[in-house]
């Protein structure tokens, strides 16, 4: 008998438990499907139990018709009708008809050919431009290039949005490197050129790895008409730095940290930007949240420092508000061109995990690609989902590889490069290569949830060369998913919203001490910036000479320990002795506390000591068999300051507002690895509390009071709570796609039997994640009732697919389903509440 082999067609049989600790059984080939009761330990032992249950013909069509009229696995005629007229090959049909889980949709996402625009020689470029395009092959520009080639040269301020691989770069490249040439003078003979000092445009990248990955495709067209482009980041040596400063490229690549960090030192690298004529920023949809506002005051001190007007060009993958995100970023009035390019064709599912868990399916995926040697890219949406892949992965001999933000920058490249040289077949990665970042060929992309134009990003990767493609969205245990299992078009409409906040008061205050810096800050710009100014001068960090505004040396010192990519400290992780890691607060507080399991790399770490005083953490290695991880237990106290904005949502008052929240890190749950209940089995309380407090932005409401659910009157209060407490879930996680995934950033607090909620954003002094949920309430409400009202679980409870949050601070505990059902269909039919505790001052709301 050869093992594992279907007994009625010999076609090799996948075995996998299922969510409730069963066993599945099945054979892709002929469909036959088996679910053992019993979970052992020993796969033979599973094998031979299947096989005595076929021999007493137990196991039949009925088994998979019990799936299939239950919901758990799709029909496989319905399947067939999904596909219609196309025709995926075997390795993907395979996949879809497992009936190891819900396909919930198929898609042929093979595009019609781009719209082609004028031919090269057409294009009124220099002659050597024209040459070398047609030397690579490109004979006629997409028509979207030569929009953008026409609106950039005539000195329009553009956004360019397209997928990845699709030309956006040489699109914006080619008229700047013309301009230069241009604006020079037309008749200047081409070896004068590179002589003529001055940087004419800044690149900037979010990333120095993307930065270097681009350089060169600049320099190979810059160096065509004589213009130079030089990269000037924290890894260029001393003696390439000189050179630059010395002689100034006509095209500058770097970066916000950058430019920041030189702008307020007043350095001789910053005195060339001062001729700049153009900023061109790649990947504009990076700069979202923390991020982006302090980038939006970096542009506005870049502008401050030039000579002339600066010209900006945006490039960005496609985003449901471009333009309006685009204008708020930079501060100008944008136009949005959109375009697409070639790829191959690619096959796409949508599977929902009704028998597997999510991370079985994506490994499972993973495994039959590699083994077809199709080179697969895993993208998760936390560290800890990327490592937990990467680690079940490996236990099926899956030659694979971490990266993520966290790990140092000489692993992630290292990474990179065996993964382009074919040296791993796998990534299991976070958006960190979301980016343009050359890795090589692709065949498959396996995603869990994230918005649909994140995830054509990142579907984008693959079939680049012209050749097949896989793709798969792997929904998840939550209530997002629940929803578009049941709703799969809707997926398709909630795209993503990038946001910032520009008026965060502690962002506000650190850049407006980094313009003083820069240059003093003149009579109309202390207009503007009032409030933050006469703070600084009361703090004794800024000092008046006439109308002009001068840091002080207690000032400039402030600046020191910030970062633009964040608010705040950041905790530094170390492993013996040797700095891993860093991690920002306060989300290194649900991470990293004594005994806590820390994942980095595909490692599994113990936190021995946790200083938050110093802000330091240091860890020790545990056996890779050790079978938990950890989450911890939080307590948070709110008190509202200032309301911004107030409005009814179908009665409800809802306000935005300025929050402080103490948090207490007072225990942690022991969680086993393959667990989707998001519940641990075992609480520990920590020796030393660790006690954090922040002020950031939120919204707070009244919801309407339940009616009496309880068997027992005596648990009313008991039922009351719960259902606030799972409707503060709900609102969070099945609102997720509808703010473009903002979730991740959020914070939610149901005080007790109030029905006062509050959601808040996790980064301090606010994100904008919460305005983007305040905006759109209305359909967070009506998602929210969809998703409790549709689920099929009938614990009191609710489950993962409905009121659950693995973020939880308090163990997935005291969560009652039809109370807040009750509360939701109140709200969205009408009824009104207000917010009548205090809610000015310091005063708490418990």
């Amino acid at each position: 008998m050869r093992k594992f082999a279907c007994p009625k067609c010999k076609t090799k049989m996948e075995i996998q438990k299922t969510i409730n600790n069963m066993t599945h059984i099945s054979c892709s080939n002929c469909g036959i499907v088996d679910v053992i009761e019993i979970s052992y330990d020993n796969v033979d032992e599973i094998f031979l139990e299947f096989l005595t249950r076929f021999d007493q013909g137990l196991v039949t069509d009925k088994t998979k018709q019990m799936w299939e009229e239950t919901g758990m696995v799709r029909d496989r005629e319905d399947i067939e009708f999904m596909i219609g007229d196309s025709k995926p090959d075997k390795t993907f049909k395979d996949i879809l008809f497992s009936q190891s889980y819900y396909v919930a949709r198929y898609i042929d996402m093979s595009q019609a050919e781009p719209e082609m625009g004028i031919s090269v020689d057409a294009s009124g470029l220099s002659l050597e431009i024209c040459k070398y395009l047609i030397s690579k092959g490109i004979k006629k520009f997409y028509k979207f290039q030569q929009e953008a080639i026409t609106q950039i040269r005539a000195g329009k301020d553009i956004v360019i949005e397209a997928p990845t691989a699709s030309g956006k770069t040489e699109a914006f490249v080619i008229p700047v490197v013309q301009m230069a040439v241009d604006i020079l003078s037309p008749n200047t003979n081409r070896d004068k050129i590179s002589n003529m000092t001055g940087v004419f445009a800044i690149f900037v990248y979010p990333t120095k790895a993307l930065a270097r990955d681009q350089i060169q495709k600049i320099q190979q067209i810059a160096q065509q008409v004589g213009i130079t482009a030089e990269i000037f980041d924290g890894d260029t040596q001393y003696n390439a730095r000189q050179k630059i400063i010395n002689n100034p490229p006509k095209i500058l690549v770097t970066n916000f940290d950058v430019l920041h960090y030189h702008m307020l030192r007043r350095t001789r690298f910053a005195s060339i930007l001062q001729s700049a004529k153009m900023l061109l920023v790649d990947e504009t949809h990076v700069y979202s949240g923390i991020f982006g506002s302090n980038v939006h005051h970096i542009i506005k001190r870049l502008k401050r420092i030039c000579a002339d007007k600066l010209q900006i060009v945006a490039a960005s993958a496609t985003l449901e508000n471009s333009k309006e995100f685009c204008e708020q970023l930079f501060g100008v009035k944008m136009h949005v061109i959109r375009g697409s390019g070639r790829h191959g064709r690619v096959d796409f599912a949508m599977l929902f995990p009704s028998l597997m868990r999510q991370r079985n399916i994506m490994v499972n995926i993973t495994k039959k690609m590699t083994q077809k040697k199709h080179k697969t890219m895993i993208f998760n949406n936390s560290h800890i989902n990327a490592e937990l892949v990467a680690i079940q992965a490996r236990r099926q001999k899956i030659n694979i590889m971490v990266h993520r933000a966290g790990l140092m920058t000489g692993y992630r490249t290292k990474v990179e490069t065996m993964f382009k040289n074919n040296i791993i077949q796998a990534i299991s990665c976070t958006p960190t290569l979301e980016l343009g970042i050359d890795i090589g060929d692709v065949d498959c992309v396996v995603s869990s949830v994230v918005p649909v134009n994140r995830l054509i990003q990142r579907i984008g990767r693959s079939a680049r060369q012209g050749q097949q493609g896989y793709a798969f969205l792997v929904l998840g245990n939550d209530p997002i998913s629940q929803y578009y299992t049941n709703h799969p078009d809707d997926y398709f409409e909630d795209r993503q919203r990038s946001y910032i906040d520009p008026t965060n008061s502690i962002i506000e205050d650190f850049q407006i001490l980094a313009m003083s810096c820069d240059r003093p800050i003149t009579a109309g710009e202390i207009k503007e910036h009032k409030r933050s100014i006469q703070k600084h001068i009361i703090n004794g960090y800024l000092k008046m000479s006439g109308n002009l505004a001068f840091p002080t040396r207690a000032g400039a010192k402030q600046l020191a320990d910030h970062t633009i990519r964040g608010i705040g400290e950041s905790v530094d992780i170390f492993l013996n002795g040797k700095m891993v890691g860093q991690r920002a607060l306060p989300i290194a507080l649900g991470e990293i506390y004594k005994d806590a399991i820390y994942l980095l790399g595909g490692v599994k770490y113990r936190v021995i000591e946790f200083d938050i005083v110093n802000k330091v953490a240091k860890l020790e290695k545990i056996p890779s068999d050790y079978p938990y991880h950890t989450r911890a237990l939080v307590k948070e106290w709110p008190t509202i300051k200032t309301i911004f904005e107030k409005r009814d949502v179908y009665g409800v008052e809802v306000i935005f507002c300025n929050l402080h929240i103490k948090k207490t890190v007072h225990g942690y749950v022991r969680i086993k690895f393959n667990d989707d209940t998001e519940q641990g089995e075992q609480q520990f309380t920590l020796e030393r509390p660790i006690n954090y407090e922040f002020v950031t932005k939120g919204i707070v409401f009244h919801a309407p009071r339940p009616a009496n659910t309880a068997d027992d009157a005596n648990d009313s209060d008991y039922v009351e709570a719960s259902g606030y407490h799972a409707t503060e879930h709900v609102i969070i996680e099945g609102s997720n796609m509808i703010t473009g995934g903002v979730s991740q950033d959020l914070g939610g607090i149901a005080l007790g039997t109030s029905g006062l909620i509050i959601v808040y954003d996790g980064a301090v002094g606010g994100s904008g994640a919460s305005k983007t949920l305040y905006d759109r309430f209305e359909k967070v409400f009506k998602r929210g009732l969809a998703i409790l009202s549709e689920c099929p679980c009938e614990a009191t409870s609710g489950c993962p697919r409905c009121t659950f949050s693995y973020r939880c601070g308090n163990n997935n505990e005291y969560l009652h389903k039809n109370s807040s059902l009750e509360i939701l269909k109140r709200i969205t039919d009408g009824q009104k509440t207000e917010i009548t505790e205090p809610i000015e001052g310091e005063r708490p709301l418990v």
